[in-house]
């Protein structure tokens, strides 16, 4: 499985707030070791990995994720609560 999470970094060189605080929540509990890859969706560059992969998917919030497994559809969530119920909970166990 591969889960990549996908930051709004600002003009101003910062992530949003809403990206600073996933990553600390996914620090605090133990997950983030299970992010397998960061992208940034650089403000006002439309070539950064991030946006190309937001353009990809139509995804028009920050931070994302998408979770790839092999043989099935990625899934994207745009909501941190959902990903840790649907996935990083039960693939630890």
């Amino acid at each position: 499985m591969r889960i990549t999470m996908v930051k709004k970094r600002m003009a101003d060189g910062l992530h949003c707030k809403k990206c600073i605080d996933v990553q600390k929540r996914l620090e605090e509990s133990g997950f983030v070791s299970r992010i397998t890859h960061f992208a940034d969706y650089v403000e006002n560059d439309a070539g950064s990995e991030g946006a190309l992969l937001a353009d990809y998917y139509q995804v028009d919030k920050a931070p994302f994720f998408i979770v790839e497994e092999e043989g099935k559809e990625a899934r994207i969530y745009t909501i941190y609560f959902k990903l840790v119920k649907d996935v990083l909970e039960k693939t630890a166990a």
